[in-house]
């Protein structure tokens, strides 16, 4: 498939999925939130882009949790998947079954959102077992349907895990929702993209490895961090968002 791309393409499809392993590793989440609409502008199939950052995901999640499993905080993991698995299991046969162009207007949507709340150093917060519930279930469907429910969910956990369990409960639950998500689309005959994701790897290892490196600077320059992706992410949704609706109007 990337023999149909040329070079530029090519090039700026590397150096996306080296920026997806950066973040996914540096952060421990939002690789696919800040990737995906990107990738977007290259090729606006989602369907393409999907399985191959899903088994990026796998396998990195697991290259790091293969020491990390000690570190997990199980129990809070098993109760968050009950609000989470089965809206996620919906959300993936909404990503096989939606047209294109409602997928995508959902993708940058969701991402806009994520956006404006970063830039504005505003916080998903819940301080009710509620919400909390509610929050998980819409960041699972929104996983299953575009693997962006990552923010909802995570400010779920963060007042739930301890800080030093955090990252790596979360990679725990973004191997199991994406293992779901994969799964399905074997089920559903969906083309994988595997030798493509495969050749990949390597190049997305240079982001996850920077990332490793940058995490604990990160964590400590979270909110700068997290101001100037919002500000990127809020120009980026709002170009695809016109791009898709212009015509329309």
């Amino acid at each position: 498939m990337l023999l149909d791309f040329n070079i530029y393409q090519t090039v700026a499809i590397a150096l996306l999925f080296i920026w997806t392993g950066f973040v996914r590793t540096g952060l421990g989440f939002g690789g696919a939130a800040l990737g995906l609409p990107l990738l977007l502008f290259i090729s606006d199939q989602p369907l393409l882009w999907l399985p191959i950052i899903a088994v990026h995901l796998l396998f990195f999640s697991g290259l790091t949790l293969r020491t990390r499993l000690h570190n997990v905080d199980w129990a809070y993991l098993r109760y968050a998947s009950l609000f989470i698995v089965p809206p996620a299991i919906i959300g993936v046969f909404g990503l096989v079954s939606l047209p294109t162009l409602w997928l995508n207007i959902f993708i940058y949507s969701i991402t806009l959102f994520y956006g404006i709340i970063w830039l504005l150093n505003r916080a998903i917060e819940s301080r009710h077992k509620g919400v909390d519930k509610l929050l998980l279930m819409l960041g699972g469907y929104i996983a299953g349907t575009s693997l962006t429910g990552a923010p909802l969910m995570v400010a779920v956990f963060m007042r739930n895990v301890r800080k030093e369990q955090l990252r790596d409960t979360l990679f725990v639950l973004w191997f199991a929702l994406v293992s779901i998500k994969m799964t399905t689309f074997i089920m559903l005959s969906v083309n994988l993209h595997f030798l493509i994701a495969l050749s990949l790897i390597p190049i997305a290892f240079i982001g996850h490895y920077i990332g490793l490196r940058a995490h604990e600077t990160i964590s400590k320059n979270d909110i700068i961090f997290k101001r100037w992706m919002g500000g990127g992410l809020v120009i980026i949704s709002s170009m695809g968002l016109w791009g898709l609706i212009s015509p329309l109007i």
